[in-house]
């Protein structure tokens, strides 16, 4: 005999007809889903010392802030409404919703029974008698479960919580869209001033490779000052042919997160530099992302799922009762199937209680069982990544300003110190050496100055992401 779930394994003989009768008793009220409950945060109470400086005073929380009052570009609004309305990715995230819908529906349809029009014709051999022919038609419900331990309302919970997952995980998209088209035009942006610098660089080795060729020339430049400047001069060339496919791919990236080409009638672009006004968002406290991150909440409602799919399992190991029933016409006759007097009804039950089936529904139950402590164990990743995305967003805060003032001031010493080496060797007061080392330096300070500018934006744009910004619920009309 096939062994019993674990919370009925002991289960007597009178006892499962005592269930029986009080489920009856009660129109079905019974339910074997085991009550729900959060599991713990398996992170700290608190973001790691030294990453919460006081946000601006006034300032809401980034969950609670739409992007159209975040961002300040007008330019990067326009192409996040654009992605918005034509990524593929955030489409499927919709109709994935569609799908659980029409899901969870079918499963809401099965706790009532489905009544449908038939006709019907049966030869019937009653022993000696011969064979009859019963013929009908009329109103028909077949195999309808009478739901009394609750596995039909189970399964219907459990796609309710796989709906409810798809909702979540649809908003987690667009969360992710808004983020990744913004970070990828900060990206942009940068790539065009690198490009700006890099052609003011190549402009810089062109003149002084000129100037040194010109010296060689006279006799007052060895030729391995010429083949110095020329090395800097094709090295600029290089570094320009680098920043401008990387400036493509950057675009074609932007192309797939908007779902179309890059429209042309765009608003002017804000300066890299006027990108880091944005809102200084208060971090709160880790507990929140649990009803602040729609990632965390959609695996919570897998975790619901597999909860209720475990009551499921349970259930079919009780007795399962389908009910079918016929009302219309009746007759032995074809010709006196619609006749006056031909009415008839015919109901049945039929109750099968599980005696073996090889030990299928205890795997079941099983299977359910560790399915939920999957769910369990992604529900727990899913705040650990989101606390980790918190943690390093807050360092990235509390250390990029301080980074980009250090280079923005390495940037312009580097700037003087070329300045004054170029007029030494215009002047024939220093070597090219020192003018070699001054171009490079001011060539590499400028490259890091952007570079962190980008990153400090782009790390502002994530930490509005990992706390939960980029959604809101729709404001509902006023009647």
């Amino acid at each position: 005999m096939t062994e019993r779930p674990s919370m009925p394994r002991a289960v007597t003989t009178a006892t499962r007809v005592g269930a029986l009768a009080a489920a009856l008793a009660l129109g079905g009220c019974m339910s074997f889903v085991p009550a729900y409950q959060r599991p713990a945060a398996p992170v700290a109470d608190a973001y790691p010392p030294g990453l919460m400086p006081a946000g601006a005073a006034g300032v809401p929380a980034a969950a609670d802030i739409d992007w159209q009052r975040y961002f300040i570009d007008a330019r990067l609004k326009r192409l996040i409404g654009i992605a918005l309305a034509g990524n593929r990715d955030l489409r499927v995230a919709v109709l994935n919703i569609e799908q659980a819908r029409a899901a969870y529906r079918i499963k809401r349809a099965d706790e009532l029974p489905s009544v449908g029009a038939g006709v019907s014709a049966q030869r019937i051999a009653f022993g000696g008698s011969g064979l009859i022919n019963l013929y009908s038609a009329g109103l028909q419900t077949t195999g309808y479960e009478l739901d009394l331990f609750g596995r039909v309302r189970a399964l219907s919970q459990a796609a309710l919580a796989q709906y409810l997952a798809t909702e979540e995980a649809r908003k987690a998209v667009q969360i992710a869209l808004v983020a990744s088209v913004a970070n990828t035009y900060v990206s942009l942006l940068a790539d065009d001033e690198l490009l700006r610098v890099t052609r003011e660089t190549l402009a810089t080795r062109e003149d002084s490779f000129k100037l040194t060729r010109l010296k060689f020339d006279h006799g007052a430049s060895s030729e391995l000052d010429v083949r110095q400047a020329e090395q800097l001069l094709e090295g600029a060339r290089v570094a320009l042919a680098q920043a401008r496919r990387q400036r493509a791919l950057d675009t074609n990236a932007l192309v797939l997160l908007l779902g179309q080409p890059v429209p042309a009638d765009l608003p002017p672009a804000a300066p890299l530099a006027d990108q880091q006004a944005l809102p200084d968002l208060p971090a709160g406290l880790p507990s929140e992302l649990l009803t602040r991150r729609p990632d965390v909440l959609a695996a919570e409602q897998q975790l619901r799922s597999a909860n209720a799919n475990i009551g499921a399992a349970r259930a079919a190991f009780f007795p399962r009762i389908t009910l079918t029933a016929n009302a219309g016409t009746a007759s032995t006759a074809l010709s006196g199937l619609f006749k006056s007097g031909s009415f008839a009804f015919t109901g049945s039950a039929t109750l099968l209680e599980p005696i073996f089936d090889a030990g299928r529904n205890q795997a079941g139950l099983d299977v359910a069982k560790v399915n939920k402590d999957i769910a369990i164990a992604q529900y727990e990743k899913a705040i650990q990544t989101a606390f980790r995305e918190v943690s390093d967003a807050l360092a990235g805060r509390a250390t990029l300003g301080e980074q980009m003032r250090a280079q923005a001031a390495q940037a312009q010493a580097a700037q003087v110190s070329f300045k004054l080496a170029d007029l030494r060797y215009r002047n024939g007061a220093s070597s090219y050496l020192d003018l070699l080392d001054a171009q490079r330096s001011l060539f590499a300070a400028q490259q890091a100055l952007v570079q962190v500018q980008a990153l400090q934006v782009q790390n502002l744009i994530t930490l509005y992401k990992v706390l939960g910004g980029g959604w809101t619920e729709p404001a509902v009309a006023a009647n």
